[in-house]
């Protein structure tokens, strides 16, 4: 089961990357540019992501993923239900929902600086 102090260290870790609340609800932004956002009582976060893919991932899964409210349709977004995420699963949508909004060079440098992931240690080397 996922919270947000799962996912919270990231919104500043992240290149670029900065928390906001917004009518008191926590947000992650990259510029002007919102890409997590968590409900008021921190039960459901929602992300950035692609608007071709969303119904797949919702139909796949649709105790853990819903689509947005009807005016949300036209932005790339998607809501989780975070005690339905482990804390990896979550992490893992963070950093998905923050390459949307960086430049595609940041985001290979942040895959190059974290092989094994976001949150999750480097992978053991081979000792010859």
């Amino acid at each position: 089961m996922a919270r947000l102090d799962d996912v919270r260290p990231l919104g500043t870790e992240l290149e670029r990357s900065y928390e906001v609340y917004v009518r008191g609800r926590l947000k992650f932004r990259v510029g002007q540019m919102v890409y997590v956002a968590f409900s008021l009582d921190e039960t459901v976060m929602g992300f950035a992501f692609p608007k071709e893919e969303r119904a797949a991932l919702v139909g796949g899964s649709p105790r853990k993923f819903q689509l947005p409210s009807e005016t949300d349709m036209r932005f790339h977004w998607v809501h989780a239900d975070l005690a339905a995420l482990d804390p990896a699963e979550a992490r893992e949508l963070v950093v998905d929902a923050w390459r949307m909004v960086v430049p595609q060079k940041v985001a290979r440098a942040y895959d190059l600086a974290n092989p094994g992931g976001p949150g999750r240690p480097h992978p053991p080397t081979k000792m010859s």
